[in-house]
């Protein structure tokens, strides 16, 4: 039960996180050459794209730490039970860290990128100034390991608790059952 109302919060957090990436790329910011009597300059539309991938990277930040805090890391806690859903799990633990990683890599730079505006100007005999805007498709390649990341780590918390759940004997049996040895 508990572990469907996790994965049920976890994958709602991620498709948050995948709606404001994919939102972000579409209004990423853009710029124009304004002219005035003697100078050319940049001119930016909206901001919108920074707040949407500092969501994203902010929901998928929370996914992770969610599921990270509910299988104890893979590390604390104790230790799992040898076998092929062991493996499996600590496979899917290094996939989800290696996808979120550059998920949020991803959102971080679109978003920093996005957000830096030149205030280059140039005289009208000059070139125009070069506009510096994010680069089409950062936002989408976070998106799409929001995703990568989403699938990783349900699939991780699957296998643990599938692994969890067999774990080791009881620690209730400590001793050595000695009776048919007198």
């Amino acid at each position: 039960m508990s572990s469907t109302v996790v994965l049920v919060i976890v994958s709602v957090l991620d498709l948050i996180a995948f709606g404001l990436a994919i939102g972000a790329e579409h209004r990423r910011a853009s710029a124009t050459i304004g002219k005035d009597t003697s100078t050319n300059y940049c001119v930016y539309d909206s901001n919108t794209a920074t707040g949407l991938g500092v969501g994203a990277f902010i929901f998928l930040l929370a996914s992770q730490v969610i599921i990270m805090v509910v299988s104890r890391c893979l590390c604390c806690g104790r230790a799992l039970r040898p076998g092929s859903s062991r493996g499996r799990a600590i496979a899917l633990f290094i996939t989800c860290w290696a996808t979120f990683l550059i998920a949020e890599i991803c959102l971080l730079a679109g978003s920093v990128r996005n957000a830096h505006h030149t205030k280059e100007t140039t005289s009208i005999s000059e070139n125009p100034p070069s506009c510096s805007t994010s680069s089409k498709g950062l936002f989408g390649a976070g998106a799409a390991f929001v995703v990568f990341t989403g699938i990783a780590s349900g699939t991780y918390y699957l296998s643990y608790s599938k692994v969890d759940d067999a774990g080791l004997p009881s620690s209730r049996d400590a001793g050595v059952a000695m009776g048919s040895y007198y």
